[in-house]
């Protein structure tokens, strides 16, 4: 007995550089493919870093306060930065136990809702990224440590990821949109 996700085929871009894509479809392409480089990268670095912080701590009883915010504001850029290249996968959470039970045209009928529902709730998370990272370089608010890093540095890497992923997802809707159109769905 197989379980997963692996049959319903998940691991295939939603949106990829085809020759008859779309601009913007060309465009995130590369985009996603370099913000998860890039996410990747960042992730190894907090680890190194964290790592280094834990054996610090320990051997030599140095303080850690740069560290654990440094390794905080890399991965929280690696999540939100990387939320686009997730989803163009379709690799976030998705109801397949309900799709299994189903008819082919009642799935595109859901999906075409609940990226609706996504992407009404993505803009509205980009919104208010925004206004948060207006307010925190305006205000010039910082963390609480003794580091004090300032507050718009991971408020505009979740802004700037917020945002992708509405784009990323709002291309999904087109795309259903338009395959309806044409009579593919």
């Amino acid at each position: 007995m197989v379980h997963g996700l692996d049959s319903v085929g998940t691991a295939s871009e939603a949106v990829s550089a085809k020759a008859n894509a779309a601009g913007f479809e060309r465009f995130m392409a590369p985009v996603n493919y370099i913000v998860t480089l890039v996410a990747s990268l960042a992730l190894v670095v907090a680890s190194f870093v964290l790592t280094y912080s834990v054996a610090s701590r320990y051997f030599f009883h140095f303080s850690t306060d740069w560290q654990d915010e440094f390794s905080v504001f890399l991965i929280v850029g690696a999540v939100f930065m990387s939320a686009a290249a997730v989803q163009a996968r379709r690799g976030h959470v998705a109801i397949e136990a309900v799709s299994a039970m189903m008819s082919p045209r009642a799935n595109r009928i859901r999906l075409f809702f609940v990226d609706i529902a996504t992407l009404m709730f993505c803009a509205y998370f980009s919104w208010k990224s925004w206004t948060l990272l207006q307010e925190a370089i305006v205000e010039g608010y910082r963390t609480g440590s003794t580091w004090q890093p300032p507050l718009w540095i991971p408020y505009s890497l979740m802004t700037c990821g917020m945002v992708l992923l509405s784009i990323q997802v709002a291309l999904q809707v087109a795309n259903h949109i338009s395959r309806w159109r044409i009579g593919k769905a």
